[in-house]
């Protein structure tokens, strides 16, 4: 079965109402945004990150980068880093690398869901594969995947304008 199917099935059987959407193949977070025609900052990136031998998805908004020295403070470690191709390439053996579902469920692994996104009404993100995206109720996807909600992004310092003067 792919991510794909694998994350359609579990929506299904949990109930939760959502779209699946479809657009040409787009490999950023910020490409996912415009092929949907939605702001980034409506848009879930989903990150792994490995302690040990444990492994963790943080979930930002697409306009934003992971602040790792947040997610290292509610995790409660210093040795926190990303995950490596191979490692995401074990959890999600179906999905396309860069493309996994931010579902806890799926991968069996916990979610830390930045509060920008967990204050949305809805949540759009990747499922499986560069061209698929659910999108769905945020209220929804707190219950289904049980996040840690916090600070974890910080800004995409090329978004913000230039200072005057530069």
């Amino acid at each position: 079965m792919t991510a794909l199917q694998a994350c359609l099935n579990y929506l299904d059987v949990n109930e939760v109402r959502y779209t699946h959407t479809t657009h040409p193949v787009a490999y950023t977070a910020r490409e996912v945004a415009a092929a949907e025609f939605m702001p980034p900052h409506r848009i879930a990136k989903t990150v792994v990150f490995c302690d040990g031998s444990e492994y963790l998805l943080v979930v930002v908004p697409a306009d934003t980068y992971v602040d790792i020295e947040q997610v290292r403070a509610a995790v409660g470690s210093r040795e926190l880093r990303k995950a490596v191709e191979d490692e995401v390439l074990e959890l999600f053996p179906q999905a396309e690398v860069g493309a996994m579902p931010p579902l806890s469920a799926l991968a069996k692994v916990p979610v830390y869901l930045d509060r920008a996104l967990a204050n949305e009404e809805f949540i759009a993100f990747t499922a499986g594969t560069h061209r698929d995206v659910v999108h769905m109720k945020t209220g929804d996807f707190r219950h289904l995947s049980q996040p840690v909600i916090g600070d974890f992004s910080r800004p995409d310092l090329w978004d913000e304008p230039l200072a005057a003067g530069f």
